[in-house]
């Protein structure tokens, strides 16, 4: 868990217009960073008072991403950071075959505006080169959520990036990112090289494939991670 000192710097992202809104969005990041990992107490004190924020603010902010299930309220305990069960991750992979394949079986006609596409599977090239696998992972989600965003649905959008957010709580209970993610970045340069040349088809059977593949990998690695016995105090931020 990094430092709550580290939080403060994100308070010049409030501006004049604070809102819980706002507080949700600097959270769900740092959650998605693992800065905040499963199973960690927040702290309102700590919290808001690293961000400037009040207590009804922060409570707020607390409460949309309760809703989003990326935290969860536990009577007379606090709230924290939710730990993601077995089932939950099998649901989010099939929430995610659902979405990324119909975005891609519904563009139309080549060719497919693939600039971002492109510069995520670079990104996750070079994380690679420089044995950043957390990097890799964090440019995996960019890839995906680029993905979507070919839909060109703000509702989409909106919707996979909960999802997403919600599949990086189950990224950080496992321990090695360098096996979960690096077989995946030849696999995303394939998909998106069948969409340079139209093949929307190919890619969406290539996108089908990696998915199905990548839920039987996370759940089978996860489930032997969340088997291990959990430290009784947990941490707080």
């Amino acid at each position: 868990m990094g430092d709550i000192d580290e939080l403060a710097d994100d308070r010049a992202l409030l501006g004049r217009t604070s809102t819980a809104e706002r507080v949700a969005d600097i959270l769900r990041t740092r959650i998605a960073e693992g800065f905040f990992p499963p199973g960690t107490r927040l702290s309102e004190d700590s919290i808001g008072g690293a961000l400037g924020v009040s207590r009804n603010t922060l409570r707020e902010a607390f409460r949309l991403l309760t809703h989003e299930r990326l935290l969860v309220h536990r009577l007379n305990r606090g709230v924290f950071v939710r730990v993601l069960t077995v089932e939950d991750v099998t649901d989010i992979y099939r929430t995610r075959r659902l979405v990324e394949c119909a975005v891609v079986h519904d563009l139309g006609q080549p060719p497919f505006a693939v600039d971002g596409l492109a510069a995520a599977v670079e990104e996750g090239e070079r994380a690679a080169r420089a044995a950043d696998w957390k990097g890799v992972s964090t440019a995996n989600i960019h890839f995906h959520r680029e993905l979507v965003a070919l839909a060109g649905s703000a509702r989409t959008d909106e919707l996979m990036r909960s999802v997403f957010a919600e599949l990086r709580l189950a990224f950080h209970v496992v321990g090695d990112p360098r096996g979960l993610h690096e077989p995946y970045l030849v696999r995303n340069r394939e998909i998106l090289e069948a969409l340079l040349v139209g093949e929307r088809a190919t890619a969406e059977r290539l996108l089908a494939r990696y998915l199905d593949d990548s839920r039987t990998r996370i759940v089978e690695v996860y489930a032997k991670a969340v088997d291990e016995p959990e430290s009784p105090e947990p941490p707080e931020a």
